[in-house]
């Protein structure tokens, strides 16, 4: 898929075919391609408000937080290193955003990830490393923010201290 760059002097933004974001029912990406939504990025510019992830949400007949779930990761998806392998690991570690991404210390985000890996997959080594995800806040820094950053109540979407194990669909 093709990068993004917003202008000369900012990183590349990782743009990804919609069915690549994890969890996106093959149903839900023919629906979205009907509406001319095929890449992550086409997503982020057609839900930049809250009204208008409401009438995507509306127009394809689905709860407007699973709109909210898709933008989500579509946001982390835009990460480098990030991408569409770890956008879902950190939506369930409670990241929602770049730029929410920017503001937590690496080193706090790699044990939050590390204890949704163990509880999860039951291994330490799926986890990427302190300083893989130092990198991805690195980079997240140097991108252009596309999407504001909620709560997660807003946004309807589970945290990590909730029992995401009851929501296969995340």
């Amino acid at each position: 898929m093709a990068q993004l760059s917003h202008c000369q002097n900012q990183p590349i933004s990782q743009n990804w075919a919609i069915a690549q974001l994890p969890g996106i029912a093959e149903e839900d990406c023919t629906k979205l391609r009907d509406r001319q939504i095929v890449t992550t990025w086409q997503l982020l510019q057609r839900t930049k408000t809250v009204a208008e992830k409401r009438s995507l949400a509306a127009e394809l007949h689905i709860p407007e937080r699973l709109v909210s779930k898709w933008v989500a990761l579509a946001d982390l998806a835009r990460v480098p290193g990030v991408d569409c392998q770890y956008c879902g690991m950190l939506l369930h570690a409670g990241i929602i955003s770049v730029a929410q991404l920017t503001q937590i210390p690496a080193r706090k985000l790699h044990q939050q990830l590390l204890r949704l890996v163990v509880a999860t997959l039951q291994s330490p080594d799926l986890c990427p490393g302190v300083e893989e995800v130092s990198q991805w806040i690195e980079r997240s820094r140097r991108l252009v923010p596309l999407v504001n950053c909620p709560t997660h109540k807003g946004m309807g979407l589970v945290t990590r201290k909730q029992n995401f194990l009851k929501h296969p669909g995340y």
